[in-house]
């Protein structure tokens, strides 16, 4: 089997590849499980669109300063100044968004923005209609249930991927492959991440020799519903605090204020480090108390958390809700350039969450990642159909590496609890470095292929950390 393109992941940024390739090529989109397990389908903000023309340069700045002014310019400029064409596009093809009363778009302020420019759907469901609404129209071929396992590379070009079906391994060889898997969630022992959401590719990426950039700038969301048994937790969007909801302790003081004078609106490394400090520091819980809502405004402004949060027992707004930060998002990731080809490969694209192209720096600014998949899969498309580059046939082994052996999910979880209390919201350099003598006595193991990928991937973060001298952004030290 031969494709012109194959894309792996089928996020928002993935799909939004695909809609933009034309149909006269041979598209293939793997998944690992179902389509809507992926980051995009649990999106609960918007898309930051910047507020006319005169709004780009302020959307520049507060996308830099959230980042800690480390990001790349040309990519924050970029994302910005494209932002108004995709919501002309969005409309154009009849996506639901949400208006008021005089059928103007309603605009949704969060953490780090200095105005109000993040369009919603469906309240807090942004990523659930626009994934359903992107699978809906889609025109090539998806296969779910199709773990890639590897890259098919030799020199500077990528032929093709391995895949792990239900039934057997394949080799599946392509003229160009798109990555779009995600980000690393599965590392932490709390996240909000999709349960497909664990690294593999970019263990791959490492196994290839490639480059992986700004690995230990790792985003925890402040705001996340900690009162379940599962890992991925539930998340309380930004907006919500946009909207008017507040961050308190046990006796309802809005303690943020003493970290930032922005208080519920800063920045969200900024606020889940406030969170951190203040319930460790003074033995006390964080809460956000919804008192500013009546329960209607609540439910129709934010359905699917309001749904989320009573299944659990709770009475919204009445009740104010137990929070504490769990990972959320990387910064870093594949690194590659402003037309998404990974460095150092002629066929080979990165987008999405996974790739790392300065655009986010040191921190993202809160909803412009679903701005970011729709931006950078549209160049994505661009990119190869104006390289049309073609690869010869031929033919490459399986790799028939063993993908889980036994004691492999035990070690799994004790990664996770490495990771989350060793590299999670604050660090110390004596954490880290028992965090890396762990990992690679693990590595040292009798373990199946997938276990050593995210491993890997575990490894070349903490030894960013470590490299990583100052605090910055996300990346937290603790003075010992």
């Amino acid at each position: 089997m031969k494709y012109d393109v194959i894309i792996i992941g089928a996020g928002v940024a993935g799909l939004y590849c695909a809609k933009h390739l034309p149909q006269n090529l041979k598209v293939l989109i793997l998944c690992k499980e179902q389509p809507w397990e992926c980051n995009t389908f649990y999106a609960q903000g918007g898309i930051t669109i910047a507020n006319g023309k005169d709004d780009i340069k302020l959307h520049i700045k507060d996308t830099i300063n959230a980042g800690s002014n480390t990001n790349n310019i040309n990519a924050v400029r970029i994302l910005s100044e494209n932002s108004i064409e995709i919501l002309n596009e969005l409309l154009q093809d009849n996506f639901n968004i949400d208006k008021d009363k005089d059928n103007k778009i309603l605009l949704a302020k969060e953490g780090g923005h200095s105005i109000s420019r993040i369009i919603h759907s469906n309240g807090d469901g942004t990523g659930r209609m626009l994934h359903t609404h992107l699978i809906k129209n889609l025109k090539h071929t998806l296969w779910k249930n199709a773990n890639v396992i590897d890259l098919l590379i030799e020199d500077d070009k990528v032929y093709g991927v391995c895949v792990s079906t239900k039934n057997k391994l394949i080799n599946i060889y392509a003229n160009n492959v798109i990555i779009a898997s995600g980000g690393v969630g599965g590392l932490f022992k709390y996240h909000t991440n999709a349960y497909t959401i664990s690294s593999d590719i970019h263990g791959i990426i490492l196994e290839h020799n490639l480059s992986l950039n700004d690995m230990e700038m790792l985003q925890f969301h402040p705001t996340v519903f900690i009162n379940t048994t599962n890992a991925r937790k539930q998340l309380i969007s930004e907006a919500v605090r946009g909207d008017g909801g507040i961050v308190v302790d046990n006796d309802n003081n809005r303690f943020l204020f003493d970290y930032d004078k922005r208080g519920e609106l800063a920045p969200r490394d900024i606020v889940s480090r406030a969170i951190f400090d203040y319930c460790n520091k003074y033995s006390q819980k964080a809460y956000i108390n919804l008192s500013a809502f009546s329960k209607k405004a609540f439910q129709n402004r934010f359905p699917n958390i309001y749904r989320q949060l009573t299944s659990y027992g709770l009475d919204i707004p009445k009740d104010k809700i137990p929070i504490f930060p769990a990972f959320h998002y990387s910064m870093g990731g594949i690194t590659c350039d402003l037309d998404t080809r990974v460095l150092g490969m002629k066929n080979l694209y990165a987008i999405g969450e996974c790739a790392n192209n300065g655009l986010h720096g040191a921190n993202r600014l809160a909803s412009n990642s679903l701005l970011e998949g729709l931006v950078f899969g549209k160049i994505a498309a661009k990119s190869i159909v104006s390289s049309n580059i073609s690869t010869n046939q031929r033919h490459f082994p399986i790799n028939n590496e063993v993908l889980q052996k036994e004691g492999d999910l035990k070690l799994k979880n004790v990664l996770r609890d490495i990771m989350w209390n060793k590299v999670g919201i604050a660090r110390t350099k004596s954490g880290l470095n028992s965090a890396l003598s762990g990992v690679e006595v693990m590595l040292l193991g009798n373990i199946g292929r997938l276990l050593r990928l995210r491993l890997l991937v575990a490894k070349k973060i903490i030894t960013s950390a470590l490299n990583q001298k100052n605090s910055i952004g996300a990346h937290y030290l603790i003075k010992e």
